[in-house]
């Protein structure tokens, strides 16, 4: 399993991977987790509340980008 999180100013993403492919994102423009997986496929659902968590971390980043900028100063 893997994930991707990270941030900017103006952008963020967060991702879940397995064996190389993508299972889910979060789409912040649309507000909601996405699950692009083919329809040949068992269907892998994740959790209730996973984009929320995902919200979330993106408000941790950007305020920890922040604390780090301004330390850098």
């Amino acid at each position: 399993r893997f994930r991707i999180a990270g941030c900017s100013d103006s952008d963020g993403e967060e991702m879940y991977a397995l064996d190389g492919e993508e299972k889910w994102y979060a789409d912040f423009i649309n507000k909601k987790g996405v699950e692009p997986q083919p329809s040949f496929i068992d269907h892998i659902s994740y959790v209730e509340g996973t984009y929320e968590s995902a919200e979330a971390n993106q408000q941790t980043c950007r305020q920890n980008l922040r604390l780090s900028a301004k330390a850098m100063k």
